[in-house]
């Protein structure tokens, strides 16, 4: 069973700014709904370690860099907080809030910095040591996936367990590629799809299925990464890496779009205007 997971919020967050001088873009809130019903208002961060805890995991390894201690401190309990709230009375939040410090202090945590943004892909070699020799996932600290009791997190672990590939992610048809890592298909087995081809950012896209930044890896992804150049943005990309796997004849899958998963980002003001309006519809579900 994969129990580790890999979390990269070091980014700069250049295309939030102002905002992200100080807020790392990784705790801008979400809408939730609590287990009680109550619609309210969570760092997108918090949200992805939740559903990953609820799915199994209990070793993480956030990768940060400079400028990201809101999100340390966000992670320590603080029970002087909690009984500051509970005198004024606050008991909602004193609730939510020891749920979220019940998982924490459940969990093995780990930081690792990230000196220097060299890409998503030296973020998650930083992680190298954390791993060791086990599968291990990732995830993105600025993104989240929507589904049926995070059915998604399961099914991937399941497929991982069933093909045994040395890189599987998630997938999302769009409508313009070009600003995602695009694959091309090799062969299709109904669940999942062969990898023949991955592309970052491609000015000619070979489809419309773009990466969802949650993969499960073998450690070899680390060699690949060591020897992965930085690409045109001067960064050590992922992809890169990953489409390193598939020259080497190592098996690379990723697992076909379903309907009625919904995936967010807050990497622009303009994703992040939609993240919002999503996940409060979301929330308001079901009243």
């Amino acid at each position: 069973m994969i129990t580790k997971a890999v979390i990269p919020a070091a980014g700069l967050g250049t295309r939030l700014l102002p905002v992200t001088k100080e807020t790392p873009k990784e705790m801008l809130p979400i809408y939730v709904r609590s287990r009680d019903g109550r619609v309210l208002l969570k760092p997108i961060l918090q949200v992805i370690f939740e559903n990953l805890f609820d799915a199994g995991f209990r070793e993480f390894c956030f990768i940060v860099g400079r400028g990201k201690r809101a999100i340390e401190d966000h992670f320590t309990p603080d029970y002087s907080f909690l009984d500051e709230l509970e005198r004024r009375g606050k008991l909602n939040s004193v609730r939510d809030l020891k749920e979220f410090y019940r998982r924490i202090e459940k969990s093995t945590i780990v930081w690792v910095n990230q000196p220097f943004p060299r890409g998503f892909g030296d973020a998650v070699l930083k992680a190298r040591t954390f791993v060791g020799d086990d599968c291990f996932l990732v995830h993105a600290g600025d993104a989240l996936v929507f589904s049926n009791n995070n059915d998604h997190l399961s099914e991937l672990l399941k497929l991982q367990s069933e093909y045994e590939p040395e890189s599987i992610f998630l997938l999302k048809i769009v409508d313009d590629p070009r600003s995602y890592g695009v694959i091309e298909v090799e062969e299709d087995y109904g669940e999942v799809v062969k990898i023949k081809n991955i592309i970052e950012k491609p000015e000619v896209p070979p489809s419309k299925l773009a990466v969802i930044p949650i993969y499960v890896f073998d450690p070899i992804i680390f060699k690949a990464l060591k020897n992965t150049p930085p690409g045109k943005r001067g960064e050590i990309e992922l992809t890169d890496a990953i489409e390193k796997l598939i020259k080497w004849e190592l098996k690379v899958y990723a697992v076909k779009p379903k309907k009625g998963r919904v995936w967010i980002d807050v990497g622009t003001p303009e994703n992040y205007w939609m993240a919002l309006n999503i996940s409060y519809k979301i929330a308001r579900e079901g009243e």
